[in-house]
């Protein structure tokens, strides 16, 4: 659940098998020295500009009723956002014990020190290297109340693609998938990297748009996954497409988007 900061690290302590940080799979592929002293450079410099900015930030969050339900039916999210918006996300989510799938290359590596900064636990593996094992993780952090996310497009694209793994999640714990998307008042879009990296701008207006939950049958056939991945990624597309046109729409189409999400 995405509860408060104490009570996410009370749900943490119930754990007495392994730290919500710990990675599963550690067997880290070898890095030259040059790269592996670049890690804490890096990381520490993402996270002071978290830490600057995310104070400033001022959210909005609609649709989160959605949430409520799945939290009152004893039951965990499974959140998948695009990877565009990790800096909004990272600084609204943190201290609450969020699980995230997280690479073992080198972006993963300084990546894992923010997020674990920030009060995330993290799960090892990705599309390409450790994705089963990072998914078993998950799904017993799901048994232990924690919420588990992944940044659907990442860790390097292609860009609005979503993967498989929230399916493959939801249909083995029976949690239901949530996706959202933040759109900003004032940032600045970094067109030249993969995912259109978004930098909100300090005290910048910040909407978040939450869907509704997609829920996947234990015994799901492979034509159902597929209609249910279908399914997510245009969710997906469709929180984007309201958020980030948002503080260009007129009051009459944020009027109609604002009974939609809050219905």
């Amino acid at each position: 659940m995405m509860t408060t900061p104490d009570a996410a690290v009370d749900t943490s302590k119930k754990s007495e098998h392994e730290p919500v940080n710990v990675h599963y799979d550690t067997r880290l592929p070898d890095l030259p020295w040059s790269r592996r002293i670049q890690i804490p450079i890096i990381a520490a410099a993402v996270y002071s500009v978290i830490r600057m900015l995310g104070p400033t930030l001022r959210y909005e969050v609609l649709g989160w009723q959605h949430a409520e339900q799945v939290y009152a039916a004893k039951k965990q999210c499974i959140w998948a956002f695009w990877h565009r918006v990790i800096i909004p996300v990272a600084w609204w989510a943190r201290n609450r014990g969020v699980v995230v799938m997280n690479t073992t290359a080198f972006d993963g590596r300084w990546t894992r020190q923010v997020i674990e900064w920030l009060g995330f636990g993290t799960a090892q593996g990705s599309s390409s290297r450790g994705g089963l094992r990072g998914l078993a993780v998950m799904a017993r952090r799901l048994e232990e109340g924690l919420d588990c996310a992944f940044t659907i497009d990442g860790p390097r694209g292609p860009r609005y693609v979503a993967k498989p793994g929230p399916v493959m999640l939801a249909r083995k714990t029976g949690c239901p998938i949530l996706v959202f998307h933040v759109g900003v008042e004032r940032g600045k879009t970094f067109e030249k990297t993969w995912d259109h990296f978004l930098l909100p701008r300090p005290f910048s207006r910040t909407l978040m748009f939450f869907g509704t939950p997609i829920y996947v049958p234990k015994d799901a056939s492979s034509e159902l996954m597929e209609a249910k991945h279908a399914e997510m990624q245009r969710e997906l597309e469709r929180v984007r497409d309201i958020a980030e046109s948002w503080f260009w729409l007129g009051e009459e189409a944020r009027a109609k988007h604002r009974a939609e999400f809050n219905h």
